[in-house]
């Protein structure tokens, strides 16, 4: 699944501070190998250069 431009997320990676916590999609970027890395910002910073496979989409319906 691929994630845009001001879409809500969940980041899990265990090596960053804000691992299991709920973001917004800032910026997309696309590698040089076509897949995309995402800039995601958090209510206290932001976290640069994560993967799709690091993230999960939040259920707006919740």
């Amino acid at each position: 699944m691929s994630f845009d431009e001001d879409d809500r997320v969940i980041l899990h990676d265990k090596h960053s501070e804000y691992d299991g916590e709920e973001g917004t999609v800032t910026q997309v970027m696309e590698t040089m190998f076509g897949d995309a890395t995402y800039t995601i910002s958090f209510e206290d910073g932001q976290e640069t250069g994560i993967s799709e496979d690091s993230l999960e989409a939040v259920d707006d319906e919740a």
